[in-house]
């Protein structure tokens, strides 16, 4: 540790839930050996957000890092295996009505070539196949029901995520951590104090105990009692560019075949998310409340799950959308949402959270808790936020739905980065995206082939034209031997509901 390996070794992190307790496990995984005490409190009178939840492969690299086995944690969480997402009714083009995100594997690079070519061919105005679902081996996985785990004769890495509860993994999470050594209080936080410099001395709690420390995580939620409260950090908004402010929940059945993808699917004034898990289907609908009443979009999520007539409970949610504009400020850290919040369209809720946590450990192993590495990693943190929020508000604006104001809104808005204007300014000249994305050093965290699923899976074309025979672009790819590379690739892996046969 440098500087001091003895400073700052009391580490207090306010509120639980999955994002609380991924940052206890990080933390006590990373300092155990070094002496550093690591303290949780959480209240059992302040719920967490959690609902069903999906999640990127990124969270399956917290769980490899903290030693924890899948057979040990997913039937626990209610989990199942989550090839990629698949979107619905985003766009009104001739055979663009749905597309696939993909997860990829290493397998892919025998088809994406192709992919990547017919792109390039179909923005030149032939008349090829460029929709991404047939080129990706998830797609095909996930169209069958089968998880993305492969048969051990299939020596290819192949990508994945999870969805889970998110309760119980919280839960889960609380058990390794308090097994390692975390201490657990239940308690209300009823006063923050600080130093006469400004930064947080401890936390007083509703029975009377005063908790000292010398680095502080913030976990508490949109509230954001430690970072926004009390050490005033600002926040700033995303609304400009992404109008969804509320959601509403209502778990289904699950069927007996258990999917092994989310669905994302748009409504009148936002997007329905549907995600399987062994107990149950996970149903929700993100909205926009300038647009729509909560009872409008109950009652409209009720009526495209048939549950109109239904008594069964739903929850109703506010989102508040945006990031401070410091996640390390003074000796504090916010982690989850305190730190902001992006609608979970692409699941990156947690993807944030671990790169936060681990990004701080790095920098405080490499410069200590001095601050000196605290504006580096501000900016990534930062940049991190707004390079997801990019892509998510691409969804919004490549938009071609007119039925509703909400989506004219969306498709006409202005508010768009500019680094958001130059990739979709280079897929409109026909140009290769991940060479002018490299070339320009444009700054994302999508790869390019997520960016080609998502503008090609709009269909984000110009019209066909003719095209002489010699152009390099009129070639033509074998789809058909595309197929069969697929379905026979697909043939080693077995269903979602015998891999999750632990």
């Amino acid at each position: 540790m440098n500087p001091d390996p003895q400073a700052n070794k009391n580490i207090i992190i306010l509120g639980g839930g999955t994002a609380g307790w991924i940052a206890a496990n990080a933390m006590i995984d990373s300092w155990a050996e070094k002496g550093f005490d690591i303290t949780l409190i959480e209240s059992p009178q302040i719920g967490t957000v959690g609902v069903g939840e999906g999640s990127t492969p990124r969270l399956k690299l917290f769980f490899d890092a903290i030693g924890v086995q899948e057979s040990e944690w997913m039937p626990e969480c209610n989990a199942t295996y989550k090839s990629g997402i698949s979107f619905a009714n985003w766009s009104t083009r001739p055979g663009f009505e749905r597309y696939f995100h993909p997860f990829f594997s290493q397998i892919d690079k025998h088809t994406a070539t192709a992919f990547y070519f017919n792109t390039y061919a179909r923005r030149q105005g032939v008349d090829v196949h460029a929709h991404p679902n047939r080129f990706f081996l998830s797609a095909r996985l996930a169209d069958n029901r089968q998880g993305p785990k492969p048969n051990e004769n299939f020596p290819f890495v192949v990508e994945y995520g999870y969805h889970f509860d998110a309760h119980l993994v919280g839960k889960f999470l609380q058990e390794k951590a308090k097994a390692r050594g975390v201490k657990h209080v239940q308690a209300r936080v009823v006063e923050v104090n600080q130093t006469p410099a400004g930064d947080i001395a401890s936390l007083l709690t509703d029975g009377g105990e005063t908790i000292a420390g010398d680095f502080f995580v913030d976990c508490s939620g949109f509230r954001g009692t430690l970072i926004q409260q009390t050490l005033q950090v600002p926040f700033r908004s995303f609304a400009e560019n992404l109008f969804n402010d509320s959601a509403v929940v209502l778990p289904t059945d699950q069927e007996a075949n258990i999917g092994s993808q989310t669905v994302s699917t748009a409504m009148k004034y936002g997007w329905a998310w549907e995600i399987p898990l062994t107990h149950r289907i996970g149903n929700g609908y993100v909205y926009s409340s300038a647009y729509c009443s909560s009872d409008e979009a109950e009652a409209e999520l009720r009526t495209a799950l048939g549950l109109l007539d239904s008594d069964a409970e739903a929850r109703h949610l506010k989102m508040k959308v945006g990031r401070v504009e410091n996640h390390w400020h003074k000796n504090c850290l916010a982690v989850g949402l305190s730190q902001g919040f992006i609608e979970p369209l692409e699941a990156t809720a947690l993807n944030l959270v671990c790169n936060t946590v681990y990004d701080f450990i790095e920098t405080v192993e490499a410069e200590g808790f001095t601050g000196e590495g605290r504006e580096g990693f501000n900016d990534r943190a930062n940049l991190g936020f707004e390079q997801v929020r990019d892509y998510i508000v691409a969804h919004y604006i490549m938009n071609s739905r007119d039925d509703t104001e909400y989506w004219r809104q969306n498709g006409g808005n202005k508010n768009v980065s500019d680094r958001l204007q130059q990739i979709l300014q280079i897929w409109k000249s026909g140009k290769s995206l991940s060479q002018e994305i490299e070339r320009l050093q444009i700054p994302t965290s999508y790869t390019a082939t997520s960016w080609c699923c998502l503008l090609a899976g709009y269909g984000f074309y110009p019209d066909i034209r003719p095209m002489p025979a010699d152009n390099p672009a009129a070639s033509k790819i074998d789809m058909i031997e595309i197929d069969e590379f697929i379905r026979r690739c697909s043939m080693n892996f077995r269903s979602q509901n015998e891999q999750l046969r632990f």
